[in-house]
């Protein structure tokens, strides 16, 4: 059984996704033992209470930097025995998580990495004004800079004639990042992913 904390900021809509994904069962072998939240007044926190998984909320501006504030939350995840760290809209720099927990925190970001992974605004907006006919969204390790890392999977979400910016996003949400992250925690749990440098192999897949 994997023992797996989420980081999240907001309302939780990824965090939803990977509820909804264990509610019907498509995550074997996973135990969402806490949801950890950056906000006291996060629409996230009502979610974990209907879920009945346990929340804590660990606001950053009672630490001096985001140095303590990442060792704050890595200490709280190793007190848990906690195997996976899922980020699902967490807007805090990952700092010394990503390290104890190397190879051990999946993501997904809103664009087909690496287009877009330094883009100082949302990159969804980038791939509007760029003309880009298609775009995504990629589901990841992070690396030990708690950054993005090797790459579990993608999906493609065509961009559609005059679309809108909130069109958009809500699109590739709803087409993709909600599809990504559950699936990739799926195969983290049962034990198929492998990361060789930068590239992970997904065992089993053709």
């Amino acid at each position: 059984m994997v023992r797996a904390a989420i980081l999240v900021s907001g309302n939780g809509m990824l965090f939803q996704s990977v509820l909804d994904a264990m509610y019907f069962g498509e995550i074997p072998d996973f135990q969402l033992v806490a949801m950890i939240c950056t906000e006291p007044n996060a629409y996230a926190l009502r979610r974990a209470t209907n879920a009945n998984v346990e929340a804590f909320v660990v606001e950053p501006e009672n630490f001096a930097t985001k140095l303590s504030y990442s060792m704050a939350i890595s200490n709280k995840l190793r007190d848990m025995d906690i195997d996976l760290v899922i980020i699902a809209g967490y807007d805090m720099p990952l700092g010394v998580i990503s390290t104890q927990f190397r190879n051990r925190i999946i993501g997904v970001y809103p664009s087909l990495i690496p287009a877009f992974v330094n883009c100082d605004d949302s990159p969804v907006r980038a791939a509007l004004e760029r003309g880009c006919r298609v775009t995504g969204a990629t589901a990841f390790f992070a690396d030990i800079d708690g950054n993005i890392g090797p790459i579990i999977s993608q999906q493609a979400v065509n961009i559609l004639p005059d679309e809108r910016l909130d069109s958009l996003k809500q699109r590739i949400m709803e087409e993709a990042e909600w599809k990504l992250l559950p699936h990739a925690i799926a195969l983290f749990c049962q034990g198929k992913l492998e990361i060789h440098g930068d590239r992970v192999i997904i065992r089993g897949e053709q």
